[in-house]
C-alpha cells in the first residue's frame, strides 16, 4: 500500500463541496494540502494549520494561480498532486435564453481555470525536474447532453479533451494526467440543481429522484480512488478520461 504521508497536494475550489471533501480525505490519508478558491473557508473545509494552507485565489487569474503554486512550493515543498476541481454550474437555462456574457463567464472558470491550474503545475514540475500527478475533475455531463446545461456540458467536454492533449504532451515525461468524473456527489451544487424549475432545467426530476433514492455519494468518496490512480505507481491508467463508476471495484 502506498504511503501518502507528507505528500503535498493542491486542491482548487477547496472551500466547500467536493473540493473540501477531497481536502479532508487527503489530510486524513497523511497528505499536506494547499487549497484555493474565490471565497472564504466554510464549515465544510478543513481547519487551517500544519496540514492545510488556504488562500483566496480566483482560478480565472492565471498570474495569481502561478504565484500560489510558487508560494506552496516555498512553504510546503514540491507539489506531488494538483487537483483542478474549482467550477460553477450557472447559467442554467435554454441556450436561446443564455447571454453570450454568461456563457463566456462560465467557460472562463470551468475551462480557462483548469488550463491556468494545469499550466502553473506543469511549469512547476518542469522547473523542479519532478514527476507529479495532475487530475482534472470532470463529469458525466461531458458526454451526456442535458437540456439547460449548454455551458456546463460544453465546458466539461472541453476539460476532457484538454486533459487528453496534456496527457499526450506531458505523459512521456512521467507526469500522470487524467480527468476523473467523480459520480453524483451530495453538495450545494446538487441542492442548487434540485431547486431549478422544469422550464429552465427539464431534467431536474432525475436529480430529485436520485436524491430521494439516496443515490448520491459524500464529498470524500472519490478521494481513495483518486489518490490510488494519481500517486500509486503500481496503478495503471487505461485512459486519460476516467469515470469513477468504472474503477471503484477494481
Amino acid at each position: 500500500m502506498t504511503d501518502f504521508r507528507n505528500r503535498i497536494a493542491v486542491v482548487t475550489g477547496a472551500n466547500r463541496g467536493l473540493g473540501a471533501g477531497l481536502a479532508r480525505a487527503f489530510i486524513k490519508a497523511g497528505l499536506r494540502v494547499a487549497g484555493l478558491a474565490r471565497g472564504s473557508l466554510s464549515a465544510e473545509s478543513p481547519p487551517e494549520g500544519e496540514h492545510f494552507l488556504y488562500r483566496r485565489v480566483d482560478v480565472r487569474a492565471a498570474a495569481a494561480v502561478e504565484r500560489f503554486a510558487e508560494e506552496v512550493a516555498a512553504s510546503l515543498g514540491p507539489i506531488d498532486l494538483w487537483v483542478n476541481n474549482a467550477g460553477v454550474l450557472a447559467p442554467i437555462g435554454m441556450a436561446r435564453d443564455t447571454s453570450a456574457e454568461e456563457f463566456a463567464q462560465h467557460i472562463s472558470t470551468n475551462v480557462c481555470g483548469v488550463f491556468n491550474g494545469s499550466r502553473a503545475y506543469l511549469r512547476h514540475l518542469r522547473e523542479t525536474g519532478r514527476h507529479g500527478a495532475l487530475v482534472n475533475i470532470s463529469s458525466g455531463a461531458a458526454h451526456s447532453p442535458y437540456r439547460g446545461w449548454s455551458a456546463y456540458c460544453a465546458g466539461k467536454a472541453a476539460v476532457d479533451q484538454l486533459t487528453r492533449v496534456l496527457a499526450e504532451e506531458e505523459g512521456r515525461e512521467g507526469v500522470r494526467i487524467f480527468a476523473l468524473a467523480p459520480g453524483i456527489i451530495e453538495t450545494e451544487m446538487q441542492a442548487f440543481i434540485r431547486s431549478q424549475s422544469e422550464e429552465s432545467f427539464p431534467d431536474v426530476g432525475k436529480f430529485i429522484q436520485m436524491f430521494e433514492e439516496r443515490a448520491l455519494s459524500p464529498p470524500e468518496a472519490p478521494a481513495e480512488a483518486l489518490l490510488r490512480l494519481a500517486l500509486d505507481p503500481s496503478s495503471s491508467l487505461d485512459s486519460p478520461v476516467i469515470d469513477i463508476r468504472g474503477i471503484e471495484n477494481r
